[in-house]
């Protein structure tokens, strides 16, 4: 029966139900309801019936059907809930801003079919409309409220409408996203695979873990609101994050654990983390994962189908995503962004290094967070060595009242002591001879620079074929094998030297005895410690900060950030292992930046929801992404290859389940040069905005031109 017509009235019915179920989690259950009624309102028009039976006569014809929104948007205006004719006249298209709502409200173009429909709607539904007038909640009392609110009840209301539909027309696939298990469930697959780390060996490091496992189990219990953790770098965060979260859950009935998590490759490694914890309910939801139930060719599998399915509104007991996509989604406008938000609510939040987000747009992302905390039933937990200054301050407008989970952090920082810090402001800038002279003095070392092209002088410099290198001039599945042999050789205690920019700091799980980092923001430099003695293997790892005397910094936030830090060490009571060191330092930043550069929180206050979208970006990036043929050391992978094959036997749109496979392969250009590449022949266009590198890429620098800044090339 898949394929019956669908009556409007069980749509309209059935959508207003579930929307009404998906808003009562935040006091909206009638605005819900009522939208659900009204959306479609205007499909009772002859005219859209007569384009419904064309549909069903000529399936394969491209056509667009007459207007079906401005009936309900209409309705919705003259109960006086402008609120509702948003999200009617967005559940296709995407939220308008109130500007366009106004000038689609008064379109004469479609008015009087739009009035006829209304008519027809009062005659043949005369008993779905509300009794009583409309309200929105008590806790919306100013226009950012109001402004977020709308998006709640927006996902409430599409995500019904997507559901309902794909129910009528495709209960199979309603089918696979049911039968995941319950927090309950989850808990007790924890406590279980808890006992073998508790039967682990006596060190000093899994004894730190063990104190913060159980302070994040005590804490569990208080009332919801915004928490840090703070804990040192190899505290064993990860794991005692989740112990809180879902024990958290489960003590105020919650329904999901949302993970954020800023990189890809830690997003990797922390859901492999959970993989092998629990048994399923596992969401990993970011741009390098591959489906294989898209035309791939592969075996499908069940839980391959709920993968893809719960990715597009969110409905699984924990969620494994990125900053990008949470905080985006957040201020999105369309539809398929925004489906997943009402699924927010009544949950878990673990900002993993928090100390990431970016300052550009620190201010509209913190108001989202207090936002949810204050009136959507959510948890915030702000994870980190390194805890930014987020609170209420004089230069910040932050967060509210949070609490630690982990008592007296400094004292665990001082008993977590596992490097000492080498710093000496009088001693001179060092020369890259210098920091490549220590490097062949060590077995094991780890070098961060601040600039790709610092790592490519410094390998120069060094010039030693068996040193690694690690920077964004490689391609994901190259730096993944590039971590792989360092952990190998590390573990096994074979010499190992490896130069790296940033991207090596935040949560990659290496170890080494010696670290070398470039002076920088306090914060990484302090997450460069992370990697080294993480395990205790040494008495005290060593961490050298030196100031390059040919150094190159970011522009921006980075460059404010290192000339804070550059004061700060000059100055004769700070302590790298004290806690208080990195709230001074973001203090400061956030005293010297904009965090609100682009003015979102004006168009917000404006409900100017298409230029909210378009101006909240986490990355600014300016790039163009090109596919390299990255074989491996061994020359045995032609993965690429194959992918570029089927990419030029393709005559139509590329498949999804193509492009996320690419993802590993891809390395972004600055896209100010893509012309000037093309000329040169070192780039080739397979599909529009889809480009193969031509020129060199070395199995050790990655993606480099001759006599070529490779900071000017690639972000």
């Amino acid at each position: 029966m898949a394929n019956r017509q669908h009556d409007l009235i069980e749509h309209l019915t059935n959508v207003a139900n579930m929307a009404a179920e998906f808003a009562a989690k935040f006091g909206a259950k009638e605005l819900a309801y009522w939208s659900g009624i009204w959306h479609d309102a205007g499909k009772v028009h002859p005219h859209f019936q007569a384009y419904l039976h064309e549909c069903e006569l000529r399936p394969n014809k491209q056509r667009r059907g007459p207007d079906h929104k401005l009936a309900g948007s209409i309705i919705a205006a003259n109960q006086g809930i402008d609120i509702l004719a948003f999200l009617i006249a967005g559940h296709h298209g995407g939220l308008p801003s109130r500007t366009e709502l106004k000038e689609f409200l008064r379109d004469k173009t479609k008015r009087q079919a739009a009035e006829e429909a209304i008519n027809l709607f009062d005659k043949k539904l005369a008993t779905l409309k509300p009794r009583v007038s409309l309200k929105v909640p008590s806790y919306i009392t100013s226009e950012l409220d109001c402004e977020f609110f709308i998006r709640m009840l927006f996902s409430a209301l599409v995500d019904a409408d997507f559901l309902d539909t794909e129910g009528h027309f495709n209960s199979g696939q309603a089918k696979n996203r049911q039968g995941t298990p319950s927090l309950s469930d989850l808990w007790q697959d924890f406590e279980n695979d808890q006992l073998s780390f508790q039967n682990a060996s006596i060190t000093h490091v899994n004894s730190i873990r063990q104190a913060v496992y159980e302070a994040c189990l005590r804490a569990a219990n208080k009332s919801q609101g915004i928490f840090r953790l703070t804990v040192p770098t190899g505290g064993g965060k990860t794991r005692s994050g989740m112990a809180f979260a879902l024990k958290h859950a489960l003590c105020h009935g919650l329904d999901r654990v949302i993970v954020a998590i800023p990189y890809t490759s830690i997003i990797e490694q922390t859901a492999d983390v959970y993989r092998k914890i629990f048994r399923a309910g596992v969401l990993e939801h970011h741009s390098a994962v591959v489906s294989q139930d898209d035309g791939g060719g592969d075996p499908v599998s069940l839980n391959d189908v709920w993968s893809r399915l719960a990715a597009e509104n969110w409905d699984a007991p924990i969620v494994v995503t990125t900053t990008v996509q949470l905080f985006e989604s957040l201020f999105h406008c369309r539809t398929t962004a925004c489906r997943k938000l009402h699924n927010i609510a009544r949950s878990v939040i673990i900002l993993d290094e928090v100390q990431t987000l970016p300052t550009h747009i620190l201010t509209p992302t913190l108001d989202a967070l207090n936002q949810l905390v204050a009136h959507y039933n959510v948890t915030v937990v702000l994870c980190t060595a390194t805890q930014p200054a987020l609170d209420n301050n004089p230069y910040l407008r932050g967060l509210k009242n949070v609490c630690e989970i982990v008592p007296d952090p400094a004292r665990l920082f001082s008993e977590s002591r596992r490097v000492s810090y080498e710093w000496s402001h009088t001693g001179g800038k060092w020369t890259w001879e210098r920091v490549a002279m220590e490097m062949r003095k060590a077995e094991q070392v780890l070098a961060i620079v601040n600039t790709k092209s610092e790592a490519v002088f410094l390998l120069d410099v060094l010039q030693d074929e068996e040193t690694f290198h690690l920077s964004t001039l490689l391609c994901g599945a190259h730096r993944r094998t590039v971590l792989h042999e360092v952990s190998q050789r590390l573990d096994h205690r074979r010499p190992c030297r490896l130069v790296s920019t940033q991207v090596v700091e935040a949560g990659v799980d290496l170890d080494f005895p010696f670290v070398l980092r470039a002076l920088g923001p306090l914060d990484c430099i302090v997450q460069a410690a992370g990697r080294c003695n993480r395990e205790g293997r040494v008495a005290s790892g060593r961490v050298v900060v030196f100031d390059p005397e040919d150094g190159k910094l970011p522009s921006g936030a980075y460059r404010s950030a290192t000339d804070i830090c550059r004061n700060l060490l000059s100055q004769s009571d700070f302590d790298f292992n004290d806690p208080d060191s990195y709230r001074r330092f973001f203090q400061s930043l956030y005293q010297n930046v904009e965090p609100d550069e682009k003015n979102i929180q004006s168009s917000r206050r404006n409900f100017d929801y298409r230029t909210v979208s378009e101006k909240f970006r986490m990355i600014q990036d300016d790039s163009v992404p090109v596919i390299v043929r990255y074989r491996g050391q061994d020359g045995s992978d032609d993965t690429p290859d194959r992918l570029i094959s089927c990419i030029k036997n393709q005559e139509e749109r590329l498949p999804r389940w193509l492009l996320q496979r690419l993802q590993p392969y891809l390395v972004n250009i600055r896209s100010h040069l893509i012309d000037g590449y093309h000329r040169e022949g070192l780039i080739d266009e397979l599909k529009p905005g889809l480009w193969e590198w031509l020129g060199k890429y070395d199995s050790r620098r990655g993606l480099i031109i001759a006599n070529r800044d490779p900071e000017d090339l690639v972000l």
